[in-house]
């Protein structure tokens, strides 16, 4: 298992602070800087991830290779469907890797992700977040690695989804030298008023739940995938 720490330095109080106003924080240099170089490593190299979108309630996974290699007329059309349907509804398509909520299969399977997934959920973490966030009875953090190439997107949504537990979403950046204009942002809908935030490297977004939010749509000029693992706090009893 690679050990992963956060990054010493943190503030929970002045964290805690900063989050109250809006129920919103980004955290900048979250895990000290050798994990965060680990997990970009990981993320980079590792060939486990699965393209996946959606159909209504419907969930469909294709291993990344398998999609790349579909014959460009059959892709184009899977492309045009997700495309229309974001339109009217909730949609999103972009790569994943989850991870398994018992501890046993994380410290089992023990890939970087994995690892970071228990630093997520150490009783220390949670103590931290619980302070931040203003939720003492966090049980434990889930986690799913994200790589949004172009035209991936994600649509608006609130997170909040019953019996699941969730306090608080997090977004922690792994790409370095991102760009605004190449998409990809955390864009929380506040109305007529939009609140984004670039995706940068080991900076966790932090926000409470429920809150609309959506990723927008990378460019085609993005010089590499939107690297990140996402997740929540959670409780284990509503």
């Amino acid at each position: 298992m690679v050990p992963l720490r956060l990054n010493p330095t943190l503030d929970p109080d002045r964290l805690a602070a900063a989050y109250r106003p809006t129920r919103r924080l980004v955290i900048e240099d979250f895990l000290d800087e050798a994990s965060a170089a680990a997990l970009h490593r990981w993320a980079t190299t590792t060939e486990d991830w699965r393209h996946i979108l959606n159909g209504g309630e419907k969930v469909f996974e294709i291993p990344r290779a398998a999609y790349l290699a579909m014959p460009a007329a059959e892709r184009d059309t899977l492309d045009q469907a997700v495309t229309a349907a974001a339109r009217t509804g909730f949609q999103y398509r972009y790569d994943s890797i989850r991870v398994e909520d018992d501890a046993a299969a994380r410290a089992k399977r023990a890939t970087p992700l994995d690892a970071f997934a228990i630093l997520m959920s150490a009783p220390e973490t949670l103590a931290l977040f619980g302070h931040v966030i203003g939720a003492p009875d966090l049980d434990f953090a889930d986690a799913q690695a994200t790589a949004y190439r172009p035209g991936d997107f994600l649509t608006g949504h609130d997170d909040n989804v019953a019996g699941k537990g969730r306090r608080a979403a997090y977004v922690l950046g792994l790409t370095p030298a991102w760009r605004p204009e190449w998409g990809g942002l955390l864009l929380f809908h506040d109305g007529p008023r939009v609140d984004g935030i670039v995706p940068g490297f080991n900076r966790l977004s932090l926000f409470g739940v429920p809150q609309t939010h959506s990723v927008s749509s990378v460019a085609a000029a993005a010089a590499a995938p939107r690297y990140s693992i996402t997740g929540w706090l959670r409780v284990t009893t509503e």
